[in-house]
């Protein structure tokens, strides 16, 4: 806006002082107002109003019809105006008459702006692009401090981490295991669980952790069987399992029982993993269906990925196990 403000108020003295020798001040302060508004109302009425509102929205013909009255219209009044001023304020022996010629001149020097506003338009354009350009940048630049400055006290949990570990590990090398296994988690979710894809080895790991800490939690020793075949090289979502993993947990352990039994299948083959979790359904554990949210979240997320290119399948085997499988592509 202040670029604009600038060439208009360049365009403002140019007319002016080109004027001023054959007209003196105020005649020359009265045509170049006029002139200028004239011009101002065709390159403006043309790329705010009748470009955008009739042409892009395909109403060619009418766009036609309305700058070619805009121009006649503009045209004309200006000539109009600037004789009516002259006969008015500067009389002369012989009153100025509209002339053929000088209608030619009006309606010319109109659509030569009229080509004018295109390039307005285009300038306009590439200023805003800019603009918005530099402001992205500058956004961009913000985001990235910002994460530096989130960056700053997940290390110093780490680093506390993993000094308590070693303190822990002088008196109860379990507790400080478990603290370090906690320390891979935090560091899991704050740099693997932002990227697209992560290895099956740092998956897997994740997911061993997550059991290892559930464990403490459970009073009686559960059986947990979690067989593994894969690629530790191969690339997969992060958390993309972890529904069923959490689900497996909540809904089939019951903490009072010493009969709970956990299967966890991950393997890897013919370009597809193949991941399958089987528990007991117990009476005594909530109610909730296992399949609720988590499930149709990850169905989403699925869908999302892999386009119809995914099984998953939830079942319910006699009313005593669940069993949740999913069968994703991976590469």
């Amino acid at each position: 806006m202040q670029l604009q403000r600038v060439v208009w108020v360049a365009v403002y003295l140019i007319i002016f002082f080109s004027i001023l020798p054959e007209d003196g001040p105020f005649q020359a302060l009265l045509y170049t107002t006029i002139n200028v508004t004239f011009y101002l109302l065709v390159i403006y009425g043309n790329i705010r109003v009748l470009f955008p509102r009739l042409y892009e929205k395909g109403h060619i013909a009418l766009y036609v019809i309305a700058v070619i009255l805009l121009l006649l219209g503009g045209g004309l009044g200006r000539g109009y105006l600037m004789m009516y001023i002259s006969n008015t304020y500067f009389p002369m022996a012989k009153p100025e008459i509209m002339q053929i010629s000088n209608m030619i001149y009006f309606v010319l020097s109109g659509t030569l702006t009229y080509l004018l506003s295109f390039v307005f338009r285009i300038a306009i354009a590439y200023f805003s692009l800019k603009q918005q350009s530099e402001k992205i940048l500058a956004q961009k630049t913000y985001a990235e401090l910002n994460l530096l400055k989130s960056q700053v006290q997940p290390h110093f949990l780490f680093n506390t981490l993993n000094n308590i570990y070693y303190e822990a590990y002088r008196e109860a090398p379990r507790t400080a295991g478990l603290i370090e296994r906690l320390s891979d988690i935090m560091r899991y979710f704050v740099d693997e669980s932002p990227k697209d894809e992560v290895s099956m080895q740092t998956e897997v790991s994740f997911i061993e952790n997550y059991i290892a800490l559930e464990k403490i939690r459970i009073r009686h020793k559960t059986d947990i069987g979690f067989v593994k075949e894969y690629h530790a090289e191969s690339r997969i979502p992060p958390m993309l399992l972890m529904t069923f993993v959490e689900n497996v947990f909540k809904h089939g352990i019951d903490k009072s029982s010493k009969e709970n039994k956990i299967e966890i299948s991950l393997i890897q083959q013919e370009g597809f993993l193949l991941f399958q979790t089987c528990n007991r359904i117990h009476d005594k554990v909530s109610k909730e269906e296992p399949h609720g949210f988590g499930i149709e979240n990850l169905r989403k997320r699925l869908i999302m990925l892999y386009g119809t290119k995914f099984e998953l399948n939830i079942e319910k085997n006699g009313g005593h196990t669940f069993t949740a499988f999913l069968k994703v592509p991976i590469s």
